[in-house]
């Protein structure tokens, strides 16, 4: 009964229109009412709480990193490169926007922001040389929600809060499984582009390669400092995002000369709206993550999977296929922070790798950033390709479904996310 007051107080008050957050808050305080417990001490203590976490100032310092990245002209020069090298393959362009997608998630983390870069400069170019616009539209989207997946993620970092995982580990095993959905896409791509009929960019010369490499140096260089560091220790991940944000507002300043003094409060402001948003879904998330808690909800869970605890493959299944559908309804940020407190006491019972998980998990949720009715990358590149909605979800299919099909596999072969883990690590 407990389970059922917490789920349909939660989706009653998303139904009617309330914000995510103050439907965490409001499920909350039917829990305590419930429960025989209504404190708003406990609601004022958990909100505090939630935000006075040293690991999450890594969020707005990522964040300013990824909106300095795109206004200091170092997303462009990434592009720049990847033509140089790729574009001239046929359908090269969208090669190019599957390897500036890799490069830029490992700088900004923000699928949205990645995209919209991708977006704003590859689109145009593909329209010019005859692609089909909403299968580019969509790959292009596809291509974004790599950057919660590779580090620096900041899904990785609310996971890791709200579940109480190493964020260096989630960051480090990360990586290949980022790079395996980046060549989903490259095969799925090759596939589709030999029915159109596209004009293939000239070959650059070597020179010209070389020259772009020297312009992107700088841009390419930042991903380098930030794992770099994490690896080596040097630094912790709250500590490597104040590092991108500097680095990424002195190249831009002065190295490339594209982000002026004036450009920095709108750059800052963006930021923190964007932040506020994240950081507030946190903190009302930690209300409802402790009444969970206190309501004792994983194990009336737990006694519905009770088949499935001792055979953990399945229950990966069944749990992945769970998160898909809540993915279509509702955003990234959340999901993680409504699903982990439910979820991370089953995953420990079953004796799964929590790191393991959390990487599932975040590929997971990040499909759902491209999956129709919600879509919020879908909706970014129909805003600013100027692409029709339906059309972008009808181009993104071929896709999600090798991005899918490629989380599952992590599912049957486990070892494809630990044992590069514990070798990067």
């Amino acid at each position: 009964m407990t389970l059922f007051v917490f789920v349909g107080s939660l989706l009653g008050a998303m139904a009617i229109g309330v914000p995510v957050a103050f439907s965490l808050m409001f499920c909350g305080v039917i829990l305590m009412w419930y429960m025989d417990m209504f404190n708003s001490q406990i609601i004022a203590q958990n909100m505090i709480a939630g935000a006075d976490t040293f690991t999450l100032l890594a969020i707005p310092f990522f964040i300013l990193a990824g909106e300095l990245m795109n206004s200091g002209g170092l997303s462009k020069r990434i592009i720049e490169f990847a033509v140089a090298c790729v574009g001239h393959i046929r359908g090269g362009l969208g090669i190019v926007a599957i390897v500036a997608a890799l490069i830029m998630a490992s700088i900004s983390g923000s699928a949205a922001a990645d995209t919209a870069a991708l977006a704003a400069i590859l689109i145009p170019m593909m329209a010019k040389a005859g692609y089909n616009i909403p299968r580019s539209g969509g790959l292009i989207a596809a291509g974004g929600i790599i950057a919660p997946v590779i580090p620096p993620s900041m899904a990785f970092i609310v996971f890791g809060v709200a579940a109480n995982v190493s964020i260096t580990q989630l960051f480090m095993a990360g990586i290949f499984p980022g790079i395996l959905m980046g060549l989903s896409l490259v095969v799925t791509w090759l596939i589709v582009v030999r029915k159109d009929n596209v004009q293939a960019l000239p070959k650059t010369t070597y020179k010209e390669r070389l020259r772009a490499t020297g312009r992107a140096a700088w841009a390419l260089g930042m991903p380098v400092i930030i794992l770099g560091g994490i690896k080596a220790g040097v630094v912790t991940p709250t500590e490597a995002a104040v590092v991108a944000a500097v680095y990424a507002m002195f190249v831009g300043m002065f190295i490339y000369r594209e982000l002026k003094p004036s450009d920095l409060p709108r750059v800052i402001l963006q930021a923190a709206k964007t932040t506020s948003v994240i950081m507030f879904l946190v903190c009302a998330a930690l209300v409802s993550a402790w009444l969970i808690t206190a309501a004792n909800i994983p194990a009336e869970i737990a006694s519905y999977i009770e088949p499935l605890i001792d055979r953990p493959t399945l229950l990966m299944f069944v749990i992945m296929i769970l998160v898909l559908v809540v993915g279509t309804a509702l955003d990234l940020t959340p999901t993680i922070l409504i699903l982990t407190p439910v979820l991370m006491p089953i995953i420990k019972q079953a004796g799964i790798d929590p790191v393991y998980f959390g990487v599932l998990f975040i590929i997971n949720n990040s499909i759902g950033l491209i999956t129709p009715p919600v879509g919020v990358v879908l909706n970014v590149v129909s805003g600013v390709g100027r692409i029709p909605l339906g059309k972008v979800t009808a181009g993104v299919w071929p896709f999600l479904l090798a991005q899918t099909i490629v989380m599952f596999l992590l599912v049957l072969f486990p070892d494809l996310v630990i044992v590069p883990a514990r070798w990067l690590h």
